[in-house]
């Protein structure tokens, strides 16, 4: 009986052991899928670079499938310390050009200085506050952090955590 016993406790230790081992591949293998591909982190983030912004004229990227309106302030054009940031001596405009009604994409026009809604006449001003329409808030910021006079989106800087208290205050 004890050859039985040990031969028993053999195979249970055994299969244990397999057990043990195929749970560790299990749970790295479900790990390896939970974890994002490099490909969508990397698509998470677009540097820009402001030095080739003009004044008064809209620069327009895309990040995460969305149009982001980046505007260089003239000084002719109104001041909002809450929604602009400041690089150097220049002032800008960061927004996601995205209507906060239906989603549409508003067009700039840089004779009235607003933005203007085509399919049901919403305006926003350079600043992307609504000012006229059936908008419910201005537009949204996208996250961002500036570096010397490169716009990283994608990234929660002290410039963007400072624009949205002041924005929500």
């Amino acid at each position: 009986m004890s050859v039985e016993q040990k031969r028993r406790d053999f195979i249970g230790m055994s299969f244990g052991a397999v057990a043990a081992v195929g749970a560790g591949f299990t749970l790295f293998a479900m790990k390896r899928t939970w974890d994002p591909l490099p490909s969508v982190e990397a698509a998470g983030f677009t540097t820009v670079d402001l030095s080739v912004c003009e004044p008064g004229v809209i620069h327009q990227v895309t990040w995460r499938k969305k149009p982001i309106f980046i505007l260089k302030k003239t000084p002719e054009m109104p001041s909002d310390d809450a929604r602009e940031i400041k690089v150097g001596n220049d002032r800008y405009s960061i927004m996601i050009g995205i209507c906060t009604h239906l989603g549409c994409i508003p067009a700039y026009n840089p004779s009235r200085q607003q933005f203007v809604c085509a399919c049901h006449g919403g305006v926003f001003d350079t600043n992307g506050i609504n000012v006229f329409g059936p908008p419910p808030r201005p537009f949204d910021i996208p996250p961002f952090a500036i570096k010397d006079t490169k716009l990283e989106l994608g990234k929660e800087g002290e410039e963007y955590k400072k624009m949205l208290a002041a924005t929500k205050a």
